[in-house]
């Protein structure tokens, strides 16, 4: 029959306690994970399909089906299960659904027998908390639970209780006029179930393994050797987190590991004239940070540390990493909302450059967090919800001029990624929804190596040259105007033909240079992955800068002077046999030299070379000869005079041996700077930065990576990551029947 597919269970101890069905802790805990969920059910014949809000909710249900608790079927008010072959139909009374805040999901059902019982799973520290009381078996389950969390596996806490009908009743009545509220609604029903989520009896815990795809602990390795900061916000218990963390390698054996109780002690050691004032809040402890690094202890020692928006990122002062918890980072938020209105409360801040800010203290108190965690190494923040994602990427955008790029791969992610510079979604199990929110949709974590290291860097190139070459061919083209101006008395007469200027931005140097913002590559694909320092060149804008638009802009209207005034002292005495200089042959004479010029400067820096490429520059000559012939013919000229008014002007310019010499002299001198500097660099042997970076990445290979549990520090506190993979609102819509399926009747 349809439910009865078993996988296969490890523990063939609990397979066989489940089926004698001797233990009622058992029984209980089996029938809370057929119970209390928000998994849809889809009865295909010979199977059982499940459709659940993430991967954990589903696995939970197979694991109870597996040990012969099966779900079956759900309506708006009832849920069907099969308990060891007896199939049994509970009456679902409420469902309190799950939220970030809440950090759990209960379900309030009424057995066959007519008894009312309360079924809760949730995070770790919240169902301890809300027990009877505690015994041998809470002091194991919370001994299991570590042993859980050192092993990287995802785990919560399951309980429940039964409840009173008198009970029921006045508090059903209660959520009822709760449920209608108009104001305040959300509020008063989590007070309700505050209420009856209370007086717990504790059935066990649960852990499900999180595997890492393959690839991640190599990707990270690439992007922190590409200088790019790597930080972890997830749900995961602390140890969980960390585990995961010296698995894919973004914590290293040698890093100094810095937790929330060892903040005060950190800053200690590094400012010993703070002992005499030890801070003994969040704010003291970043206020502390930020005078040391700022110098403000008022003695004229010198500061403790440097500064940290002046450390260069190839020379930090040593390996560190952090490690916060929601509840720190809250605190931290919620105080410096509390400065911002805080009347009278002062906080001394210099800027680096000796002036007073102009921030309010609250943003100084956030600056001083993100200087704190953007001065290490890596950074995990564990049991963070949703909001709280978002919060820090916010921080981050606000106090630092970097770009941030948040990936993620569930419904939970979706707040970060759309906070975030460049979001990107993972499709994966835990759905689409942070895919349909993002700007990349990737198929794995690893191909964030190619996306950032390959694509991302050689579009930048691309973007970079291709902005250089645009003002270089506009400044080079079209300046020699302003120098004819100068010799025609300002008159308003153009230098160049008017279809010259028309369609010299469009066809005549818009090709190659389109090319090179298409396909130009500095290295290899593979030379990228290989050697992920070549990243830090785009961090740095070496690329494009104000100093790189200087001398573009000083080369563009050195081209221009050059094509101009080697033409007008060439004309001057009438060059070529046929006596050709006209203002005709002159003006073809100084286009042709200043668009020559442009493409032999493209066709010189570009280093990727493809038929494409090759072929947009030959277009770009073909039609400059083609659209000369076209516009200047005699019977265009014959149509319209006022139009067509250089007739036969390129042929009887061109056509002279000499004035080819002078276009040739033109194009030798105007590209002459650019030879004499790429010849230098290699006469004077002078490494570019490409190859500096290539030696410097030659290193001993990376030992390999396995998932191991590294010893617990004893300041770890337990966090259960199971209620962040799940969504709030599918237990309105079950309770309302808008995600059930139409029966037939």
């Amino acid at each position: 029959c349809p439910g009865e597919q078993r996988s296969d269970v490890g523990d063939v101890t609990l397979l066989e306690a489940a089926r004698r069905d001797q233990d009622p802790v058992l029984r209980e805990f089996l029938r809370l994970l057929a119970l209390c969920h928000t998994v849809m059910v889809e009865d295909r014949g010979d199977q059982l399909v499940y459709q659940a809000a993430s991967p954990d909710e589903e696995a939970l249900v197979l694991a109870a089906r597996s040990l012969g608790y099966v779900f079956l079927a759900r309506t708006q008010d009832t849920i069907t299960i099969r308990e060891l072959g007896r199939t049994r139909t509970y009456k679902v009374l409420a469902m309190l659904d799950f939220n970030s805040d809440r950090k759990r999901m209960s379900v309030l059902v009424r057995d066959p027998q007519g008894t009312i019982r309360l079924y809760t799973k949730g995070a770790d520290t919240v169902i301890l908390e809300r027990l009877r009381g505690r015994g041998p078996h809470e002091t194991l389950t919370q001994r299991a639970l570590d042993r859980f969390a050192e092993e990287t596996l995802r785990t919560l806490c399951v309980a429940s209780r039964e409840v009173g009908e008198a009970e029921f009743r006045a508090w059903s009545r209660r959520h009822r006029e709760a449920a209608v509220l108009l104001q305040d609604r959300a509020q008063e029903l989590d007070r309700l179930y505050e209420e009856m989520e209370q007086n717990l009896q504790l059935l066990g815990a649960t852990a499900i393994e999180d595997k890492l795809q393959e690839g991640v602990p190599e990707t990270i390795q690439l992007l922190k050797l590409g200088n790019i900061k790597v930080w972890v916000l997830t749900g995961d218990k602390q140890e969980t987190a960390m585990n995961i963390g010296y698995a894919c390698r973004l914590l290293t054996d040698d890093m100094e590991i810095l937790e929330e109780k060892e903040v005060r002690s950190h800053q200690h050691s590094q400012c010993p004239q703070l002992m005499s004032n030890p801070p003994s809040s969040h704010s003291e402890i970043l206020q502390a940070y930020w005078d040391s690094n700022n110098n403000l202890s008022g003695s004229g020692d010198a500061p403790c540390s440097h500064h940290l928006s002046q450390q260069r990122p190839e020379a930090p002062c040593h390996k560190r990493a952090i490690i916060i918890s929601g509840d720190f980072l809250d605190k931290i938020l919620h105080t410096g909302e509390v400065l911002k209105e805080k009347k009278g409360w002062l906080w001394p801040w210099w800027c680096c450059d000796g002036a007073e800010a102009s921030q309010d203290q609250g943003g100084l108190l956030e600056k001083a967090f993100v200087d704190l965690a953007t001065s290490c190494q890596a950074v995990i923040c564990c049991r963070v919800t949703p909001k709280q994602k978002a919060l820090v990427v916010q921080l981050v955008k606000k106090h630092k001029k970097a770009i941030t790029l948040a990936i993620g791969d569930g419904a939970n992610d979706v707040n970060m990624i759309k906070t975030a510079h460049i979001g990107v979604g993972i499709s994966g199990l835990e759905g689409l929804q942070a895919v349909q929110c993002s700007d990349y949709a990737l198929a794995q974590f690893s191909f964030l190596q190619r996306l950032l290291l390959v694509h991302g860097r050689w579009n930048y190139l691309r973007v970079c040259k291709f902005l250089r070459y645009f003002f270089y061919k506009t400044f080079a083209g079209l300046l020699a105007q302003v120098w004819f101006a100068f010799h025609s008395g300002f008159t308003a007469q153009p230098l160049y033909e008017g279809w010259f200027i028309a369609l010299y931005n469009i066809f005549y140097t818009a090709y190659p240079v389109l090319s090179v913002g298409l396909l130009e590559q500095d290295v290899s694909a593979k030379k990228s992955l290989e050697f992920p320092e070549l990243y830090v060149v785009g961090q740095q804008e070496e690329l494009f800068n104000y100093r790189v638009f200087g001398v573009t802009l000083l080369h563009g209207v050195g081209t221009s002077l050059v094509s101009f005034y080697i033409a007008l002292w060439a004309f001057e005495d009438h060059v070529g046999t046929k006596a050709v200089g006209d203002y005709e042959s002159f003006s073809v004479t100084v286009a042709l030299s200043a668009l020559l010029s442009v493409l032999v400067e493209i066709v010189l820096d570009t280093q990727y070379w493809t038929v494409l490429s090759f072929l947009m520059v030959t277009a770009s000559l073909l039609l400059f000869c083609l659209f000369s012939f076209l516009t200047q013919s005699a019977d265009a000229f014959r149509i319209a005079p006022a139009i067509f008014r250089f007739p036969d002007a390129s042929w009887n310019a061109l056509t002279d041996p000499y004035v080819l010499l002078v276009v040739l002299l033109s194009l030798v001198v105007s590209t002459l700077p650019s030879l004499s500097v790429r010849a230098l660099r290699a006469i004077l042997g002078r490494a570019t930065a490409q190859q500096r970076i290539h030696l410097k990445a030659r290193r001993d290979p990376e030992p390999p990576v396995e998932l191991r549990s590294h010893v617990p520090r004893g300041s770890f506190r337990r966090r259960s990551s199971y209620a962040f993979s799940h969504q709030e609102g599918f237990a309105g819509l079950i309770t309302r029947g808008d995600s059930l399926r139409a029966r037939a009747t």
